[in-house]
């Protein structure tokens, strides 16, 4: 190895070693870094004429000596420039728990270059008494050093005591960190303020009690009292929590077991709080416990927010259990009030086939409905409605609206007049949030095979005849609970043997972004191809219904003569 600054290449020094990186290479100057100044010692009986260093062998073997020495040693061999001054010190040679301010360690240290690892060491009292030991064989021991070193950008101040002697024609160069402990307390001291909590530490033979600082903010105690005995305690914890307190303080002093328990205190400000204290106890050659050390940790925060999500818990049970009830409800009013999902029936030489299909179940069904029913003078009555909205106040409004219908119907009231009292039911009722409906109504006479009929509001019924669709006329009438005045009309015709009638709700036909014209237009054909066949109502809805597309429920009345 020669003494020249034509070296073979080593690790680049990052920008957090000891005292410097590359950047603050850049910061001490242009160009090279010693080219402000330069030490020439008149005397270097360590180099060998030309600028070379000991021996190999010389630096093996203080190795092996620094293998076994605990703490930061290292062994320097001085370069020399042309001129015989010495510029730069390499290290040889590090013990493995060597560490430097950059990480490095042990022999991730070895090959590294003073200056160049380290470039605002020159010129410092420690690089004056690198010289001066290898010069004069003294051994340096100076004042604590101190070095800024930039870790992520940041410049930290750092401090070391240094110590070097002058060996084998090199320096063995040993450095304590002094901030070290500084740091780590700093560290102690954040983590117990992140985690609410602080050390606390018994000495029971000395009666001594050692407090760290945040353990009087979590009793919210004036640090002037110093620290609270135990037997001051018990007059700040809540009654119903010491006897389990004092139980675990038994165990912990009479057994020697650890203990982990929480316990409610009273601050002096009439604040509650939850404490958790965690302990454990060092005895004496007998067993005895002569030493307690442990934390208190502020859990009340964390109470609360238990408390809060055991709150919220119990909230959403009960609604669970509300919506539980309400869907019984639900459920038992569909079967006393909503219409069979589907039937077929035989009223007054009538074939009557009916499908029903809500689009949600439970509490959100929707106010489609139908009745079919022979009346007693023998004709058949046949109903279908919508009532706006969804849920149990449709439910309820369809209900009144299906059984008034078929009430006033059986007494023979005629269909327009059913209209006209169903409009000032729905008008005068208490809740007017679901009070509108559109209906149909027709009564058939079988004598004469003429169909009576009536709307409100309605979509006008399709009949089928000869293999040609057309939607029936519609008589003037306006939705139920519209105005308070309406005009109810009603039309006749005649149905034909082979003839098909529908009845049916907007949920057949209407699709969003399309008008309804085109709906019906859709179910005109549909009806044309689909409803002379042996099921026509079923061939009907499977070829015009989608269930993975449709968007309101459905309520279709067919009717076969």
């Amino acid at each position: 190895m020669t003494g020249s600054r034509d070296e073979p290449d080593v690790p680049e020094p990052g920008n957090n070693g000891f005292g410097g990186a590359t950047a603050l290479s850049r910061a001490a100057g242009e160009g090279s870094v010693f080219s402000s100044s330069r030490y020439v010692a008149r005397r270097q009986p360590t180099v060998t004429a030309g600028g070379t260093l000991p021996p190999v062998l010389t630096a093996s073997a203080v190795q092996e000596v620094l293998d076994v020495l605990p703490g930061s040693a290292i062994f320097l061999v001085p370069l020399t420039g042309a001129d015989g001054g010495i510029e730069d010190f390499r290290i040889a040679a590090a013990s493995p728990d060597a560490l430097d301010v950059g990480g490095r360690r042990g022999k991730e240290l070895v090959g590294l270059s003073v200056l160049e690892t380290y470039p605002r060491v020159l010129g410092t009292a420690l690089w004056r008494g690198y010289l001066d030991a290898l010069e004069h064989g003294v051994r340096y021991e100076g004042e604590p050093f101190e070095y800024e070193e930039v870790l992520a950008g940041i410049p930290r101040l750092s401090r070391f005591t240094v110590h070097a002697n002058a060996c084998q024609g090199g320096l063995i160069v040993s450095w304590v960190r002094l901030d070290s402990g500084e740091r780590e307390q700093r560290r102690l001291e954040v983590m117990q303020r992140l985690g609410n909590m602080g050390w606390a530490n018994w000495d029971l033979v000395r009666d001594a009690i050692t407090w760290s600082e945040q353990v009087y903010d979590i009793f919210a105690r004036d640090p002037s009292l110093g620290p609270m005995t135990l037997e001051e305690l018990p007059a700040h914890v809540l009654t119903e929590d010491l006897p389990a307190l004092a139980g675990q303080v038994r165990r912990l002093l009479g057994d020697g077991q650890a203990i982990d328990h929480t316990f409610r205190i009273t601050t002096p400000h009439g604040e509650v709080r939850h404490l958790r204290i965690v302990a454990e106890a060092e005895a004496d050659a007998h067993g005895s416990p002569v030493e307690v050390h442990g934390f208190f940790q502020d859990m009340t925060a964390v109470k609360r927010a238990k408390e809060q999500l055991r709150e919220r818990d119990r909230t959403a049970v009960a609604q669970q259990e509300t919506l539980t009830a309400e869907r019984v409800l639900a459920a038992r009013l569909q079967h006393a009030l909503l219409p069979l999902p589907q039937q077929s029936l035989r009223l007054a030489g009538l074939t009557v086939d009916v499908a029903y299909q809500p689009l949600q179940q439970g509490i959100n069904v929707g106010g489609d409905w139908y009745s079919a029913i022979e009346l007693p003078d023998g004709s058949a009555l046949l109903v279908v409605g919508d009532v706006a909205g969804h849920g149990l106040d449709a439910v309820a409004t369809m209900a009144q609206l299906r059984f008034t219908a078929k009430g006033m119907a059986i007494t023979g009231t005629p269909l327009a007049t059913i209209l006209a009292r169903l409009n000032t039911l729905l008008w005068h009722s208490a809740d007017r949030a679901y009070s509108t409906a559109t209906m149909i109504m027709g009564r058939y006479e079988p004598s004469s095979g003429i169909l009576t009929w009536v709307q409100a509001g309605h979509l006008p019924p399709l009949l089928l005849r000869d293999g040609e669709a057309r939607y029936l006329p519609s008589p003037r009438g306006v939705l139920l609970g519209a105005t308070t005045a309406p005009r109810y009309d009603s039309s006749a015709i005649r149905l034909l043997p082979g003839d098909h009638l529908l009845f049916f709700t907007d949920g057949l036909v209407e699709a969003p972004g399309e008008l309804l014209d085109d709906g019906l237009d859709r179910l005109a054909r549909t009806v044309t191809e689909h409803g002379g066949g042996p099921r026509p109502l079923g061939d009907v809805l499977d070829a015009l219904v989608d269930p993975a597309t449709r968007r309101d429920d459905i309520c279709v009345l067919h009717v076969g003569v």
